[in-house]
């Protein structure tokens, strides 16, 4: 069984910064691609930031030069951190990996229980 926990949302004035952290635990053999999702009111659930399979990362236009995301492997922790928020990135935020389970062969995604971005004007 694999549990991911995302912490670290709040409410923040525009401008300011927030730093999230999402922890894989159970039995995870190995962590594939690991990325952050926002999905904010009457909208779809869309790509922030992540690592592709090959350790390369990719980020939403909207975020390019503000977000950056990072990872503690040995830990298998995520991190998002934000900066120069601005009211468009309020949304809830959601982790995501694709694990392969000890016993398994194929990945499997995994969410996590998502946390509240509320950036303020």
């Amino acid at each position: 069984q694999v549990q991911l926990v995302e912490s670290g949302g709040g409410l923040v004035q525009a401008g300011g910064s927030l730093r999230l952290s999402c922890a894989a635990s159970g039995s995870i053999f190995r962590t594939n691609a690991m990325g952050w999702y926002r999905q904010a009111p009457g909208k779809q659930r869309e790509l922030v930031a992540a690592f592709t399979s090959g350790g390369s990362t990719n980020y939403a236009d909207s975020v390019k030069g503000r977000f950056t995301i990072s990872r503690d492997r040995a830990k298998n922790t995520l991190y998002l951190q934000m900066n120069i928020l601005r009211p468009e990135d309020t949304a809830v935020y959601y982790c995501n990996f694709e694990i392969v389970a000890y016993g398994s062969i194929m990945g499997r995604n995994y969410w996590g229980q998502g946390t509240q971005v509320t950036v303020s004007s």
